[in-house]
């Protein structure tokens, strides 16, 4: 099924698509290395569940000030040359990591700093990077596009965590964070091929900074179903979602070792995949709105029973359904809030997009750190996981709109 796929997929014949593609390729397999070493590092140094939420913190604080700046610097400038200077700021990231690394046995200080630096360097990749792609593709091939560049990132996605895992095995983080650097700087260098072929034409925008950041923001709040899709996101993986905690299972709950983590965090990943092929053939055509609300309950659901389980393939399961639930999920955002948005704002929505999903990322460790370390790691889940499907029955009586939402393309009408 997948070779069909791809041979009859009209975005990847576009100009430049496979360039991008394989540029987020690279980039993907760093940032998912990075994750699995700095998150086994620190707990290794520390052992205590509270330094994972520190490392959330020290990525989260920096893209908190920087996004709304980096979203109109993205609408003012080229998107392609700012997500080349990011990822390259990126890749001195991991060279500082790896000089840590051979300082031997470093403390957690010197890794919270250049975690900081990262999180700078990822509150401008993230607008530039999520505006570039309507730029390379034209717009009857964009839901076709996004669904395909969601299923290339999570494919990496699993082979990542698994060869971070491998390597820190093999060579700790010398070995792991090299191989980080090497991949972002060749990023960089493929990104470099990629033309820009549908930007509309740059416009002299008026007003100071945050004017304009207040007229994205104002944008957002205008259309219920872009606020009520980035919101639901926002919530539910912020009060339900279990990654932060997997050192703590993997060690404490499943008893496995740094390659049995990089297999759990990668399982959410398989599943994402999975679902991905899937879309690719039978993509979502009609009530997309229910559908997505079904996916964030399923995502819930699954990461409820992960919460629970003391066996490993069960668990490691369990975060595979989490995976292709939310992968429906994202997919569903991704395409409702491109259509809905104009290209001459698209970095200034984005930021705050952004802005949402890093919230229920690094918050999301963080709340999961400090759960965990107040009431152990088990009921730290268990509540999350109840907590994202109250979450999905407000957001369906509060969001009518999105919950009601038939088609994609009726995104740009509604």
């Amino acid at each position: 099924m997948t070779a069909s796929v791809f041979s009859s997929n009209a975005a990847l014949r576009q100009p430049g698509f496979l360039a991008f593609l394989s540029a987020r390729l690279f980039g993907m397999f760093a940032q998912q290395m990075q994750a699995v070493v700095v998150a086994w590092q620190v707990y290794d140094i520390t052992r205590d569940p509270l330094s994972l939420a520190y490392v959330g913190l020290a990525q989260f604080l920096p893209m908190l000030l920087l996004l709304i700046p980096a979203g109109d610097l993205a609408d003012r400038i080229s998107r392609k040359r700012m997500l080349a200077v990011s990822w390259s700021v990126a890749a001195v990231c991991a060279v500082l990591l790896l000089w840590l690394a051979t300082l031997g046995e470093p403390g957690v200080g010197g890794i919270y700093a250049v975690l900081v630096l990262f999180g700078c360097s990822r509150a401008f990749t993230g607008p530039a990077m999520q505006s570039l792609l309507p730029q390379i593709v034209p717009r009857e091939h964009l839901a076709q596009a996004l669904a395909t560049n969601s299923m290339i990132m999570r494919t990496a996605a699993i082979a990542a965590p698994v060869l971070g895992g491998v390597l820190y095995g093999l060579g700790g983080g010398v070995l792991t964070y090299a191989a980080c650097a090497l991949a972002l700087f060749s990023a960089v260098v493929l990104l470099w091929r990629v033309p820009v072929r549908y930007a509309a034409a740059r416009e002299l925008l008026p007003g100071t900074m945050w004017v304009r950041a207040l007229d994205g923001l104002r944008f957002i709040r205008s259309r219920p179903i872009v606020l009520g899709t980035i919101s639901l996101d926002l919530f539910a993986v912020l009060l339900g979602g279990v990654i932060a905690l997997l050192p703590v299972y993997a060690q404490e709950v499943l008893h496995t070792g740094p390659e049995g983590l990089g297999i759990l965090r990668a399982s959410m990943a398989a599943g994402e995949v999975l679902m991905g092929v899937w879309l690719s053939a039978h993509p979502i055509t009609h009530r997309v709105g229910k559908v997505m609300f079904g996916a964030v309950a399923t995502f819930g659901l699954a990461n409820l029973v992960f919460s629970l389980s003391h066996w490993f393939w069960l668990s490691a399961a369990m975060l595979a359904l989490a995976g292709a639930a939310d992968m429906v999920s994202v997919y569903i955002r991704s395409a409702l809030v491109q259509f809905s948005t104009p290209d001459t704002m698209r970095g200034r929505v984005n930021a705050v997009n952004m802005l949402f999903i890093s919230s229920s990322n690094e918050l999301g460790e963080f709340r999961a750190g400090t759960m965990a370390a107040a009431l152990g790691a088990v009921p730290a889940a268990i509540a999350g996981s109840v907590c994202t499907l109250g979450v999905v029955a407000i957001w369906m009586r509060w969001f009518k709109p999105l919950r009601d939402v038939d088609k994609l393309e009726d995104a740009s009408r509604l």
